[in-house]
């Protein structure tokens, strides 16, 4: 009994730990890079419309994506209000919903296999949640994190419905994976169903049986599947026909998929350092998993080498489909991680039952080390004067101490005290943990500075420019589909549009009332200051784009 209570006490701590971490700060740093704000404006004008089956960017229609994302975004808009907190909070969700059901899968097999398997459900949910890849994409306004969560949900109903031995539960349990994989439809398209499908497809010839389509309910379930994705397909198809499917099948699939088109090329081998990656810092104990498993019997009935199969049928899909793409990218291979934490699961939980693993250990110590010690380098390159996030004169010694120190304490007491394995673990699954939270705290606001506009056009609606229509000179600053939303020019194809010289400028302001503000790179802002037709104002930079207030009707009112 007492075994029971600390065993669900530990789970309440990961829980709350997790929540904790995976929510925290959500909206203190402004949406960045290309994607965020263009996913947090979409859902913001379906939301606007109370239309959940059209995305549109700028009033154009908007067919990269399915709408599962914006649906999560619109219902965090409708209970926190249109803020960076609410675009991010679905994919914490899905990170939060990824970390249990890898820990239901485990808890599953870890209770048909008896006392040897004790504590491995929680060390694969602790590594899950501890693990880079997730903690990193589960803060973002991002489609793959939701794949993951659906994709997750999916495999892991398969693997318990292929333990389970009541008939009636276990069909219960398929209909679960093929309505989870109807929903990764919706979450990313077509990727998520063949990324389950081929999974269930590699397990299978892993194990070198085949139970029948029938016993698989194939034919039922394909039409689940499809029920759920036609929630937002049909309709979709049925008000925009041709259009949508030469977009959203044609393009955004088939193009992206088997061409260069996105400029996103990488060589072959590509996402086998980004899983490496992803995994940290459990890289080391993924290798001893993989290791493992070629001393699994493939064929065996029993729970755990099920999942030792699933897992590595689960690692080995997403990375070679996507291996096989002429458009890469890090996020792409995150449906993978689930498996490679249940993998590293394994040679934790070996570890943590005394079954080697030491000498892993160490090594991770030494490599968390090696971490932390790059942290001090890379902050000391990056806040030197001229840098682009040099403010202050001041090196931050705090914040990068903060940042530095639990991983740094953390890889000493691996180093030297490897057998110590408890302490170890709760060690790096503590300190990464902290460490994100540190990040958040004082050092991520910092280096967003650079990448949005979103503080420049605060300022320049303080000063009283807040309602003015904003264009970009020689450059495309993509969070200003978000922060100047209503007001940002876009061209005849939905692209934000972007002049190319003053004159076109001047054209523009004159057109748009005699006042305008202009997003332009820092190096080209003196073509404003140099053009006759019009009178510029200087509004503020982020050391990588200024904010200009531009002027044509240079007798008039200075505001609007």
């Amino acid at each position: 009994m007492q075994r029971f209570l600390l065993a669900k006490r530990a789970w309440l701590v990961l829980f709350a730990a997790v929540c904790a971490v995976y929510f925290y700060g959500l909206g203190a740093v402004p949406l960045l890079g290309p994607d965020e704000p263009r996913y947090a404006e979409v859902a913001r004008e379906m939301l606007a419309r109370g239309d959940l089956v059209t995305p549109t960017l700028g009033g154009h229609t908007w067919f990269e994506k399915p709408a599962l994302v914006y649906w999560l975004m619109m219902a965090a808009y409708r209970v926190f209000g249109v803020s960076e907190f609410a675009a991010r909070a679905g994919s914490a969700l899905s990170g939060v919903l990824t970390i249990l059901f890898v820990g239901w899968a485990a808890a599953r097999a870890e209770f048909e296999s008896g006392e040897r398997m004790r504590g491995f459900a929680f060390a694969c949910a602790a590594v899950m949640a501890s693990s880079g890849g997730l903690l990193a994409f589960a803060r973002a306004a991002s489609f793959d994190v939701v794949l993951t969560a659906t994709v997750a949900a999916s495999l892991a109903c398969f693997y318990v419905s292929e333990v389970e031995r009541d008939e009636g539960r276990r069909r219960w349990l398929l209909a679960g994976f093929y309505a989870c994989t109807g929903l990764s439809l919706l979450a990313k398209g077509l990727v998520g169903v063949i990324i389950p499908a081929g999974v269930v497809v590699v397990y299978f010839l892993l194990r070198r049986r085949w139970p029948g389509l029938g016993r698989l309910g194939v034919w039922w379930g394909s039409l689940l599947m499809l029920a759920v994705a036609a929630t937002w397909y049909a309709p979709v198809v049925a008000r925009h026909g041709r259009v949508f499917v030469d977009e959203f099948i044609v393009r955004q699939h088939f193009a992206r998929y088997v061409s260069d088109k996105y400029h996103h090329a990488q060589p072959f081998y590509f996402y086998l350092p980004v899983m490496l990656l992803l995994a940290l810092p459990w890289t080391l104990f993924l290798l001893n998993g993989l290791a493992a498993t070629g001393e699994t019997n493939a064929r065996a009935e029993d729970a755990e080498s099920k999942l030792s199969v699933l897992a590595l049928a689960w690692l080995i899909v997403p990375v070679l489909f996507f291996s096989a793409s002429g458009s890469k990218l890090p996020g792409y291979v995150l449906p993978a991680l689930p498996g490679a934490a249940l993998l590293a699961g394994v040679g934790v939980h070996g570890y943590l039952r005394g079954g080697g693993g030491v000498l892993t250990m160490r090594l991770t110590g030494a490599l968390t080390l090696l971490l932390s010690a790059a942290g001090w380098v890379y902050a000391y390159q990056t806040f030197t004067p001229g840098a682009g996030v040099w403010t202050s004169g001041k090196f931050p010694t705090g914040c990068v101490l903060a940042v530095t120190l639990p991983a740094g304490a953390c890889g000493l007491v691996a180093l030297v005290g490897a057998r110590r394995r408890a302490l170890c673990f709760a060690c790096v699954v503590g300190a990464t943990l902290l460490t994100v939270l540190m990040i958040v705290g004082c050092a991520l606001g910092v280096f967003a500075r650079r990448e949005t506009v979103g503080q420049l056009l605060s300022e320049a609606g303080r000063e009283g420019y807040g309602n003015l229509p904003v264009v970009q000179l020689h450059a495309v600053e993509r969070t200003a589909e978000f922060y100047a939303a209503g007001r940002l020019a876009y061209d005849e194809r939905g692209e934000p549009l972007k002049l190319e010289g003053s004159k076109e400028v001047a054209e523009f302001t004159r057109r748009g009332g005699g006042q305008a503000l202009v997003i332009v790179p820092v190096r080209d802002a003196q073509q404003l200051s140099a053009e006759p037709e019009i009178e510029s104002s200087y509004v503020g930079d982020n050391g990588s784009v200024a904010l200009f207030l531009v002027r044509t009707d240079v007798t008039g009112s200075s505001k609007p």
